[in-house]
């Protein structure tokens, strides 16, 4: 039965690809990769509860967490926040979300059981006016690209 040599680096019985997995590095890579996925997801949610119902801070207007990004190194985390509104709303909204990011930050690293919470970034998230702003615009490039056609069709049959 052969065994593999795991301190040789280039052992000739087992490939590099087969040598990686049996160290475990690419594997173990794979898991933390959908373990940042699942946190952020479970952080979002949690930050969304908190956000509705347990800030008094009246310069929080009606906020919506689109997603959270989750660094690398789990220790920060940038919260993407559409606000309902405009963008004097938006701004006053930011400044209250800053000055309780250290309340969200302990009920989440309590309620998730983390050992060390991550550092909260709030953002806002634009997005969704751009989305907009893009759609507005394939709009009335169709409209002109279909006057246009009209037009010509139009001169093609006198």
């Amino acid at each position: 039965m052969l065994t593999p040599d795991l301190g040789n680096k280039t052992d000739g019985r087992f490939s590099d690809i087969l040598n990686r997995f049996i160290r475990g590095a690419g594997v173990e890579r794979r898991g933390q990769k959908y373990h940042r996925e699942r946190l952020g997801e479970a952080l979002r949610e949690e930050i969304e509860t908190i956000l509705e119902g347990e800030l008094g801070d009246p310069r929080i207007g009606l906020v919506n967490v689109s997603s959270v990004l989750l660094a690398e190194d789990g220790r920060s985390a940038r919260v993407l926040v559409t606000v309902e509104g405009d963008d004097e709303e938006a701004r006053r909204t930011l400044e209250g979300l800053t000055a309780a990011v250290g309340y969200v930050r302990r009920e989440v690293g309590g309620r998730l059981h983390l050992r060390r919470a991550p550092e909260l970034f709030f953002q806002l998230d634009r997005s969704q006016t751009y989305a907009a702003r893009i759609d507005e615009l394939l709009d009335r490039t169709k409209r002109q690209s279909a006057v246009g056609s009209r037009r010509s069709s139009a001169k093609q049959g006198e």
